[in-house]
Formats: structure tokens, C-alpha cells, sequence
């Protein structure tokens, strides 16, 4: 039985989103003219209550137009030494901005106010880099699908107000985390200066990300994604899986969470796993005793089709998604017991 744990990146579109996006209106979205592109951007917008949007090709795309339109070359962007816009971005901060990063530990990646705190730079020392903003990640990816706390956000907050800092999130998996905490949308976003979100991870759809902020904020993103050679044309019919997936696959996300705890559950009853991380969404990491041979171990599984992911050493990571079902958990779990290490 084909089963993917690999991301929840590599779903296909359903039979009902591949027809509400051949059926989608279109235009040339560099002029604005695509009107389905319009009504993601909005939705997203009014979703979140939000004064505007933009759709890019990849939550890459929108974490970097942010990071452009509110740094400057030599300034410098505080986050977690595990967030996604320093370790899985090409070093973007630096290539795409000219900015250097100020990284904290944190706690599964998630960083505190007090971190902040003490991580902003004395912006009258020249022999400083200006610290000129906050970016977090929730989920948080590299700690397993971690949640952060929403005190602990309007923590963050309050000391980037009280300092002059905007704060961004980089949302790839957030809706993994409303639907557990549930924290409205609006009251979320009301924390942050900017927010990206991804429609390709859990939600399904087969490209893009959307950019979130004030209007003057996303008249800059826009100009930035251009540079970035970002403009898409008649964009409207990829566009619009992401709007399906807005509209109809939020609420099923509990599934993969609870598809992901049976997992994380089964791993951690086997001999040759030392430990699996508090599994809080659709992301399982697994540390394996030393005595297991990674790469023979992800071959091994591969063979019966299951499939999975090194996430450092001796560390594996799942993850659940809509395209996984019950019987390929059962599947899965079967596979594992049965392995010879």
C-alpha cells in the first residue's frame, strides 16, 4: 500500500478541487486583472481581517517578500536557530535582504517575549546591526509540529510594540494550530504586522502561499515578488485550488492530528525508537537508538512503499496529511513492527 509520510506536500488534488479549477475564471494577475486570484487574496484577507493579500508560488516566496519589505541590507531579524526562513530558505535573509539573523533556541523552536527581549540589539551602538524585526513559526516544523502558546505570541507582541519592531509570522502550517487551540483567526492575526500561509501543505492545494498585511505593506510585497521574478499571469486556475482548500479543508486537519498521535503512539512502543517528540499536530519526529542505520532503515520501508524522511541524526519525521488514511496508518504501523534492525 502506497503511504507517504515524507510531507504534506506531496497530496494531489481531489476530483472535486481539479473541476473547481478548471472551471476558474482568469486573467493576467500582474495587472490585478485575474478575478479568481482577487477572491483568494480576499478571502484570505477577510478571513484573517487582514487589510489585504497576495498569492505567490511558495511560502518560500511570501516569508522572503516580507522579510525584503520590512528589512533594509545590514539590519538584522531575530527568530528561532530552527525557523524555516533561516535553515530551509536558501539563506534568503542574507542573499535576498542583506540581513543577518540573531537565532535563539527556545523550546522546540518556539522562542519567548523574554528571548526577544533580550535578543534586541542597542540601537544608538554602531557596532551593532539594527535589530529591525520578529519572525516566529507556528507550527513550528523542526519542533514536531509544535504549538505556540497565544499568551506567549501577545507576549512577543507587546515587547515588539513597545520597541518599534514588526513582528511575522511564518504561518506554513497555521491552521494546523487554530484548530487545536482554537483561537479565532482574526484575534491571531490581530498580533502580527505580516503572516504567511500556505495552501499546499495540509490544506491540499497544489500551489501557493498567501501574503498578509496592510495595504501599503502589500503594495510594497508586490513590487518585491516582481524583483523576485514572482508575477504570474493567468494565475487564476492554481489560485484556485487554494481557495477550494480554504473553503473546504480546514476542519478536516483534525484528522491528520489524530492519524499522526496513533503513529507517534506506535512509534514510541518500538525497541529501536528512543523517543518521539509530543506529537501536537500532523508531524511525528522520531530519535532512533544508535544501533539503527538510517539511510538501510528509510530504504528498507521504502521497499514495502512506505515512505519518510531523515530530519537530522538519528531522526526521522512523518507527516500526516489528507491524503492518509486509517488504513495506511494501520499499514504503516504493521511495517514497522515487522522491520529487522
Amino acid at each position: 500500500m502506497h503511504t507517504d509520510f515524507r510531507s504534506d506536500t506531496v497530496t494531489k488534488p481531489s476530483k472535486e478541487m481539479k473541476a473547481f479549477m478548471m472551471d476558474a475564471p482568469v486573467g493576467d494577475d500582474v495587472f490585478q486583472e485575474d478575478p479568481t486570484v482577487n477572491q483568494l487574496e480576499q478571502f484570505a484577507a477577510d478571513y484573517f481581517g487582514m487589510e489585504a493579500a497576495l498569492y505567490c508560488s511558495s511560502g518560500t516566496q511570501t516569508n522572503q517578500i516580507a522579510i525584503n519589505v520590512h528589512c533594509r541590507p545590514g539590519d538584522e531579524v531575530i527568530c528561532s536557530k530552527d525557523a524555516h526562513i533561516y535553515f530551509y530558505e536558501g539563506g534568503g535573509i542574507a542573499k535576498n535582504s542583506g540581513s543577518s539573523t540573531h537565532l535563539l533556541s527556545g523550546d522546540r523552536g518556539r522562542i519567548t517575549a523574554a528571548d526577544v527581549l533580550a535578543g534586541i540589539k542597542d540601537p544608538n551602538n554602531p557596532h551593532y546591526p539594527l535589530t529591525t524585526l520578529v519572525s516566529i513559526e507556528d507550527t513550528m516544523n523542526r519542533g514536531g509540529g509544535a504549538i505556540y502558546d497565544f499568551n506567549e505570541i501577545k507576549a512577543i507582541r507587546k515587547i515588539c510594540l513597545e520597541n518599534k519592531l514588526p513582528l511575522h509570522l511564518d504561518g506554513a502550517r497555521l491552521f494546523n494550530a487554530l484548530v487545536e487551540n482554537n483561537v479565532p483567526p482574526k484575534a491571531y492575526a490581530a498580533q502580527f504586522d505580516s503572516i504567511s500561509i500556505c495552501l499546499s501543505k495540509g490544506l491540499g492545494a497544489p500551489v501557493g502561499s498567501v501574503l498578509l498585511g496592510k495595504k501599503d505593506f502589500i503594495h510594497r510585497a508586490r513590487r518585491a515578488r516582481k524583483v523576485m521574478g514572482g508575477g504570474m499571469r493567468q494565475a487564476g486556475i492554481i489560485a484556485a485550488g487554494g481557495l477550494y482548500a480554504l473553503q473546504n479543508n480546514i476542519e478536516r486537519l483534525r484528522e491528520d492530528h489524530k492519524n499522526a498521535q496513533e503513529l507517534g503512539t506506535a512509534l514510541n512502543n518500538l525497541t529501536w525508537v528512543e523517543k518521539v517528540l509530543p506529537v501536537e499536530t500532523n508531524i511525528v519526529v522520531a530519535q532512533l537508538s544508535k544501533t539503527v542505520n538510517l539511510p538501510e532503515l528509510i530504504a528498507k520501508c521504502a521497499e514495502k512503499d512506505l515512505h519518510f524522511m531523515a530530519f537530522g541524526e538519528q531522526t526521522i519525521r512523518m507527516v500526516t496529511h489528507l491524503d492518509v488514511n486509517t488504513d495506511n496508518i494501520n499499514y504503516a504501523i504493521s511495517v514497522l513492527k515487522k522491520i529487522k534492525i
